[in-house]
């Protein structure tokens, strides 16, 4: 998927699709984590579709749930809790996936500059 290190860097245009396919895949897991979150709540409370969205969405970003208070089932508490942990997964997961092409191309280009050096060093 990436380019050895001994190869040249790609180029910009490479580097953008590149990101480009990294971001859908970051947004296409926090979409099927927010629908997780969402039939989840459904099923497993009684708060409107609005309010499952709400409080998935506000677990997948951090921030916390919004509705908790009016879940009193169970299994409710249950899934909010394993919800709660999931998400946090998801979102280092998401991050990662969208810092690792900069980081690669960082220490790609620090890596052909210091073989330069060398080279020019050696000869």
């Amino acid at each position: 998927m990436y380019e050895h290190r001994k190869d040249p860097v790609i180029t910009r245009m490479h580097y953008l699709f590149r990101l480009l396919r990294h971001a859908a895949f970051a947004c296409g897991l926090l979409l099927v984590s927010l629908a997780i979150g969402v039939v989840g709540f459904k099923t497993t409370s009684s708060l409107s579709w609005m309010d499952c969205f709400v409080d998935a969405s506000m677990l997948l970003g951090g921030m916390g749930p919004v509705n908790c208070v009016h879940i009193s089932s169970t299994a409710g508490k249950l899934f909010a809790s394993f919800y709660a942990l999931f998400c946090g997964v998801v979102f280092l997961i998401a991050m990662s996936v969208l810092v690792v092409p900069v980081i690669h191309r960082f220490l790609h280009k620090f890596h052909l500059q210091d073989q330069e050096r060398l080279t020019k060093k050696n000869e």
